[in-house]
């Protein structure tokens, strides 16, 4: 299952990638959001978290590792656990010296049976998924603007 979204961000391009690769920040949301969230020593390439959290009434666990991180260019992730693989790339493309654009693509394989009825079932509400996907990204966008615009808690116009 694929899911992949993208967003023009006002902000220059070497810092919406010093913000996304800011993973002790990633690491704090993940864990207000009731995850646990243990990463290795290694710091950029070759890092690694063990992440525990709640999807569908189940605990799941998975290992994720980064795999590729080109300033200001790439993001790669891959993650494997309860039975999934996935892989995480995000692109980050400048539009002009103070525009850049981010294209999210997240790819989830089963690799076991339950795995399947699982991705299976997920499926039947893929729309509703996609939508919470572009979204969160679209928050996340806007949520980069306000931190680089000095605008943080102000609506947007």
């Amino acid at each position: 299952m694929n899911f992949s979204a993208r967003e023009d961000v006002d902000a220059p391009i070497q810092e919406v990638f010093d913000t996304m690769t800011d993973f002790a920040a990633a690491e704090r949301a993940a864990l207000r959001r009731g995850a646990e969230v243990t990463r290795n020593d290694v710091q950029g390439v070759g890092t690694q978290w063990d992440v525990k959290f709640m999807f569908r009434g189940k605990r799941r666990q998975m290992q994720a590792l980064l795999e590729q991180c080109s300033a200001p260019d790439a993001i790669f992730v891959a993650a494997e656990g309860s039975g999934l693989t996935s892989k995480l790339k995000i692109d980050l493309v400048a539009l002009s010296p103070r525009k850049t654009r981010i294209a999210v693509n997240f790819d989830v394989r089963p690799q076991t049976i339950p795995a399947r009825i699982f991705l299976q079932s997920l499926r039947l509400t893929k729309s509703a998924l996609t939508k919470r996907f572009k979204n969160g990204l679209h928050k996340y966008a806007r949520g980069l603007e306000a931190k680089f615009s000095g605008t943080a808690g102000q609506p947007r116009a």
